[in-house]
């Protein structure tokens, strides 16, 4: 029996028809649609090596062979490509300033073991009580905070080549503005190409490392340093990533189910998890970046409506191809300064928004102190780069930990407090004092 059933005249597909993950069209179509989703992947995937210091072509190796994995977990049920995770930037940046790469390394790998351990669960308890303890209010906070939380590096960088900076982003919001489906959503990668050939021909390429580079070659592998005495510490600014990873995965595999309109795909969701944590794993053990499920793949098949499991073993093995080429790694690795600027300032922004996407998706009650609390707490912590420091230990706390703890805390203890209480969690009265998010509003509009 085949591996996959071909859809129709193995071409086309009609307009009120899509191309479920278990058929697949003629292999020439196969192929072109698996490589648009490695072009898809493309820009986000390689900005997180090149943001953090880990080699591109590792990166790229593992997020093929974790692509490869998650179908053969999901028993190429679930469609899904996984790319590098945006969640892990900005504690893989202070792990590595603090601790080298080796801990950064060892956090990955077990973001990845917790994640697996998670899917395991989920697999055989059901996915209920993930949405009870992560609730929308909590998955776009942690989500919007991480974003925000990397405000200062977009920054660093912008600074040290503003006008090169400034029209990688004015480009890249131009081509997002002015172009619409799939060349709207790599918008980023246009930008970047863009920002590419204009900081050229200001004379701020640096083409040595790519003219000595191989054509040819294995990626460059590192491994994590378990034994330093700063992992340990390290570790802890990883865990909030965890959150991250399972809300951007049971959102794919949700919106895989209803675009396909098969709500029994929503039963891979703890495979989905699993699957995950162990590509993350294996890339974090390696030198690779941790990895997720990406939006910019599910844009691709909603455009397509082609959901074929085929076309992501092709973007899967492209990606490992692509690898394997040191002289492409270092063409990537030439990037300026100044496009990373104005790139990531959009970028981070943008990872912010998709947290406040989830609020507005869900319809987040607002009108809710703990809501409003959670939210609040969460991304001033996160944004003003809280840290607790232990000057004798030197075991640190950053704001990303933080906010995430007390966003988590906040929510929860506020509506058990509120349950106890026997009066809701929904009574505006202890914010009517500050004005705008409480009170009524014809005082306000009185005073």
């Amino acid at each position: 029996m085949p591996l996959w059933k071909i859809h129709g005249n193995g071409r086309t597909v009609a307009p009120d028809a899509v191309v479920r993950p278990e058929e697949r069209l003629n292999w020439p179509a196969t192929i072109a649609i698996g490589v648009q989703h490695v072009i898809a992947m493309f820009g986000a995937t390689f900005l997180v090596p090149i943001l953090t210091g880990f080699p591109v072509p590792t990166t790229l190796l593992f997020s093929g062979v974790g692509t490869i994995l998650f179908l053969l977990v999901t028993r190429n049920k679930l469609p899904s490509y996984l790319g590098s995770s945006f969640a892990f930037i900005a504690p893989v940046t202070a792990a590595t300033a603090t601790a080298g790469m080796g801990s950064a390394l060892a956090g990955i790998v077990a973001v990845g073991v917790l994640l697996a351990i998670i899917g395991l669960v989920v697999h055989i308890a059901g996915v209920k009580w993930v949405d009870r303890f992560l609730p929308p209010v909590l998955a776009g906070t942690i989500v919007a905070l991480i974003g925000f939380n990397l405000a200062g590096a977009a920054r660093g960088n912008y600074e040290q080549a503003p006008i090169t900076a400034t029209f990688t982003l004015a480009i890249t919001i131009l081509f997002a503005v002015v172009f619409r489906g799939f060349l709207g959503r790599i918008s980023i990668f246009l930008g970047v190409i863009a920002g590419y050939i204009f900081a050229g021909f200001r004379g701020e390429l640096d083409f040595a490392a790519v003219n000595e580079a191989a054509w040819v070659g294995l990626p460059t592998f590192h491994f994590p340093d378990f034994a330093n005495s700063g992992t340990w510490s390290a570790m802890a600014m990883f865990l909030p990533v965890v959150l991250v990873l399972i809300a951007e995965n049971v959102g794919h595999v949700r919106g895989v189910a209803t675009m396909v309109e098969d709500p029994a795909i929503n039963k891979q969701t703890g495979k989905a998890l699993l699957a995950d944590g162990i590509s993350t794993s294996l890339a974090g053990f390696f030198g690779g970046s941790g990895t997720t499920t990406y939006g910019e793949n599910i844009g691709v098949m909603a455009s397509t409506r082609v959901y074929s499991t085929a076309a992501y073993w092709v973007a899967g093995i492209t990606a490992i191809l692509l690898s394997m080429s040191p002289k492409f790694g270092a063409v990537i690795n030439s990037v300026p300064v100044g496009v990373l600027g104005g790139v990531t300032t959009a970028l981070y922004g943008l990872i912010g928004v998709i947290g406040i996407k989830i609020w507005v998706d869900n319809r987040v009650d607002f009108s809710r102190p703990v809501n409003q609390y959670t939210a609040a707490v969460g991304l001033i912590v996160a944004v003003g780069g809280f840290q607790i420091i232990d000057p004798d230990s030197g075991f640190q706390l950053g704001g990303i930990v933080l906010a995430t703890v007390g966003a988590i805390l906040i929510y929860h203890l506020g509506n058990l407090v509120a349950r106890l209480r026997k009066t809701g969690a929904d009574d505006p009265k202890p914010l009517e004092a500050v004005g705008p998010l409480g009170g009524d509003p014809a005082e306000r509009e009185q005073a």
